[in-house]
């Protein structure tokens, strides 16, 4: 079994026995998507939600809103089918407290909306989700079985 590391602002597929995996999703979220009859997967790690809002867009990775949209079409390219892929999302946190502002200032629960709102208008369900709070996460998804695994430090490990 092969593990495929995904850094910040980045995303990559994987199929059969491999493990894609990708880490430090504190506000950023940890995007999986799956076909799960051809065991192809792919994880992308956005930053922010909206490639719109900002000058300096040319990574496609880094927002929720161009970063969904290449990692379907690359896992789609590698075979899947998208009319069978599912999706699992992790991260979102609200890692640092803001006073006097909602979530304009948490820029993890904007980043879990946009997400959600992408994969809906690209007709994929979200199967799962471990968004929120306050602390950073790890997520892995291996493609033999389509398990997302969340890993946080002083808290169990999570499968969803």
């Amino acid at each position: 079994m092969a593990t495929i590391k995904v850094g910040m602002a980045d995303l990559n597929i994987c199929k059969g026995d491999d493990m894609i995996t990708t880490l430090g999703l504190g506000s950023c979220i940890g995007i999986a998507v799956y076909d799960p009859v051809l065991k192809i997967g792919g994880l992308a790690h956005i930053m922010l939600p909206d490639s719109t809002q900002m000058r300096n867009n040319s990574n496609i990775a880094k927002f929720a809103d161009t970063g969904i949209e290449e990692l379907v079409r690359r896992v789609v390219a590698a075979g899947a089918n998208k009319r069978r892929l599912v999706a699992k999302i992790a991260g979102g946190a609200k890692m640092f407290e803001v006073s006097g502002l909602s979530t304009i200032g948490n820029v993890g629960e904007r980043n879990a909306q946009a997400s959600r709102r992408k994969l809906k208008q690209l007709g994929i369900p979200l199967l799962a989700e471990d968004t929120g709070l306050n602390y950073g996460r790890t997520v892995e998804l291996y493609t033999a079985t389509g398990e997302f695994r969340i890993k946080a430090v002083g808290k169990t490990i999570k499968s969803i």
